[in-house]
């Protein structure tokens, strides 16, 4: 589950590509559909925030060759006026299983109005890459070496601690932001042996893994996160299958729990 800034539009449907060689790792992902209910974790000292709460949908389906996800959220922050203001975003990509292309949509609305859209695809090589953006203006933007898409990141991630490595420092590109790639530092924690699940019994088999992946806007002299304060962080839980059940998002002023309410494991149809 390549979980993003919830920036994070139906998904896009997979053009034919050829078939392509998959990246280790890519064989224990599932498809699947969650759906999270968020709620006010904390805030910031002199904050004006008094309340927030929301819910956030996941989906990825194996498309055989790639796979394409879909995320949608909302989110209503009330101040202590009682002033309630609600976001919404819709997201959606298609990744190729050789972690070197991606198709990307984003649209994010603040009180029912457009304030954002993103789209375009993007090709990662061993020199970085390119995006190729059509929203919101056509451009085209070079990827650092090593940029890594979300759902390789996810992978990475999560071998990494399964190896026993505390840190993984790399450029993710998913599609969020009009610049290009970001900056991200994940925190492993040691690799969790499978435990019981009465709420979700196709999880109780998998092993885990906690992090936390902090985000850093990329500047021409910055060659990696962890210099200055992140632009967003988020901590989660990531099974072996690539299912996240606890997440924890970090936007500055405060931070909202995410908590999985259902869980569906689609089919896999190749």
């Amino acid at each position: 589950m390549p979980l993003r800034r919830p920036l994070l539009a139906a998904a896009l449907l997979a053009a034919w590509v050829a078939p392509v060689a998959a990246e280790p790792g890519v064989e224990a992902m599932v498809g699947h559909r969650a759906a999270y209910q968020l709620t006010l974790d904390r805030v910031r000292e002199n904050s004006d925030i008094a309340r927030a709460e929301g819910a956030m949908l996941y989906e990825v389906v194996d498309a055989c060759d790639g796979w394409a996800t879909r995320q949608r959220f909302q989110l209503t922050i009330t101040d202590r006026d009682g002033t309630e203001v609600e976001t919404t975003s819709d997201y959606s990509t298609y990744e190729t299983k050789d972690g070197r292309s991606i198709r990307f949509s984003l649209t994010q609305t603040s009180q029912g109005a457009v304030s954002q859209r993103i789209s375009g695809e993007a090709e990662v090589t061993p020199e970085g890459g390119t995006v190729r953006y059509v929203d919101p203006e056509a451009k085209q933007v070079q990827l650092p070496p090593g940029t890594l898409l979300p759902m390789l990141h996810t992978i990475r991630t999560l071998a990494a601690s399964r190896a026993g490595q505390r840190l993984l420092v790399v450029p993710l590109f998913d599609g969020t932001s009009a610049d290009g790639a970001q900056d991200t530092t994940s925190v492993l924690q040691a690799w969790q042996s499978p435990q019981p699940n009465e709420r979700f019994p196709a999880l109780a088999p998998l092993g885990s893994a906690r992090m936390r992946i902090a985000f850093f806007d990329r500047t021409p002299d910055k060659s990696g996160g962890g210099a200055s304060a992140p632009d967003y962080e988020v901590g989660l839980r990531y099974y072996e299958n690539g299912v996240a059940d606890e997440l924890k998002m970090e936007f500055g002023d405060f931070s909202v729990n995410g908590r999985m309410r259902e869980l569906a494991v689609l089919p896999n149809p190749c």
